[in-house]
């Protein structure tokens, strides 16, 4: 048995594969590059394959057994940020029709399970707290629409006997992934007004990498149950407690900015609208929202309890970033 990552090269596949060889385990990882520095590469159990999920000959390239683990973490990320015109065919093509072209080739392999990440985007706005993963799922962009629309594309293969889990997870973060942080990270190193959308009293919820590792090899060894799992931190803090715990581990001058949530979506709205975005509408929607993930349903299913908390996550994120420059 041999595990197949496609996207394997990205944030989440190379924790996954460090866990996994640990372990003694075959690991083969498909994606469109190769990052020599992750240092995935010098274990003899790892081997690469070029390959894009969004070209279907590529799979030929791919030797799959009815044994084999196949993951799916191959996708497109909100950063950076694209024109509004180009993100819908931008993460239909490499989420949806990328997924598709996943199924088709487990299912033509004999191959009838996955493990697949969508995102917590998938829900949009909070109706209930915390968020279950029965939720309703309303997303408010393209990436999360995409998203949905392959958890829609997976419930149709689970009724012809597929076994997929599916993982939601808040924002992913870790030492060595800055995405939106960056923004935060200069601020503060800058000694400047940190804003918050809105009053920062709203909860905030991260995932380490880590924990997402664990949270797939707990579901593996579970057999791959057929179920939707939320992936977040336990007792959250509030924006102001991570931010000011931040500031002050940074010994910065930085101090936190509250400003009017409405103005300031109204404003973000129109620099979007004329192509200069500076957040993508999901995430500025919800920025001065409570989106909290329940995870009990991992922790019963599946024994999985997240280990990081959130103020020691995005301080070791900022060391990260720190030990760059």
């Amino acid at each position: 048995m041999k595990h197949i990552i496609f996207g394997g090269d990205g944030f989440l596949g190379t924790e996954l594969t460090k866990k996994l060889t640990a372990k003694g385990e075959t690991v083969v990882i498909c994606d469109l590059k190769k990052t020599a520095a992750s240092g995935i590469y010098d274990s003899d159990l790892v081997t690469y394959i070029e390959m894009d999920v969004t070209d279907k000959a590529a799979f030929s390239k791919v030797d799959i057994q009815p044994d084999d683990v196949p993951y799916h973490f191959a996708a497109r990320l909100l950063v950076p940020i694209l024109p509004r015109k180009e993100r819908k065919d931008y993460f239909w093509t490499a989420l949806y029709d990328g997924t598709k072209n996943v199924l088709e080739f487990l299912e033509a392999n004999n191959v009838n399970r996955m493990i697949y990440y969508t995102t917590d985007m998938v829900y949009g706005h909070t109706v209930h707290h915390p968020r279950l993963e029965d939720h309703p799922r309303e997303p408010l962009g393209p990436y999360g629409d995409a998203k949905l629309q392959t958890e829609y594309l997976c419930e149709e293969y689970r009724r012809k006997g597929f076994n997929i889990t599916i993982f939601r997870p808040r924002l992913i973060i870790g030492p060595g992934r800055l995405g939106i942080l960056e923004k935060l990270f200069k601020l503060i190193d800058a000694n400047l007004p940190v804003p918050t959308i809105g009053s920062g009293n709203n909860y905030y919820q991260f995932i380490s990498v880590s924990d997402c590792a664990n949270a797939v090899i707990c579901a593996v060894e579970k057999g791959i149950p057929n179920e939707a799992y939320n992936l977040g931190s336990l007792n959250p803090p509030t924006v102001n407690a991570l931010l000011k715990g931040l500031i002050n581990r940074a010994d910065s001058k930085s101090f936190l900015l509250p400003t009017p949530a409405f103005l300031v979506k109204f404003v973000l709205d129109m620099l979007d609208r004329i192509g200069m975005p500076i957040m993508d509408p999901e995430q500025y929607l919800i920025a001065d929202e409570t989106c909290v993930l329940d995870v009990s349903k991992g922790e019963r299913d599946l024994g999985w309890v997240p280990q990081d908390t959130d103020e020691a996550m995005l301080i070791a994120a900022y060391d990260s970033y720190r030990a760059t420059k």
